[in-house]
């Protein structure tokens, strides 16, 4: 399995970090790998202390399926997806705020934030992810 390597994601959280920034929104940015481990994470200055764990989480929904977080909300409730959060123990975060990244056509990993509203913890993932 491809995975994204160190380098990368620290251009992703920087890029990331760089939108969170214009849009005066203080995040926390996590970047996963295709398994959603956690690769590298920032917590900006002022951004709540809940964050690192919920971008985190979002970024490993968003690796486990790769799919955009958002896309697996409506899902939340089903037993099956119940039952993975649990067994995840609250790092699985299946809200608005994360994407997958793709390389060559392959899932190499996630970027999530959180921090901000939901549109703007995407729309800096977003712009991380284009960073590459």
């Amino acid at each position: 399995m491809p995975n994204i390597t160190l380098d990368e994601a620290e251009r992703v959280v920087q890029a990331a970090k760089a939108k969170a920034m214009e849009m005066g929104v203080k995040l926390s940015i996590s970047v996963v790998d295709a398994r959603g481990d956690l690769i590298c994470m920032v917590r900006m200055d002022g951004a709540p202390w809940r964050t690192p764990y919920v971008s985190r989480g979002k970024a490993r929904a968003a690796a486990c399926f790769g799919v955009p977080s958002n896309d697996l909300t409506e899902r939340a409730l089903q037993p099956v997806f119940r039952a993975v959060m649990e067994v995840e123990k609250g790092e699985f975060v299946p809200g608005q705020g994360a994407l997958p990244i793709f390389k060559d056509g392959e899932l190499i990993g996630a970027c999530g934030g959180s921090g901000g509203t939901a549109q703007e913890d995407e729309d800096a993932a977003r712009a991380g992810i284009e960073a590459l």
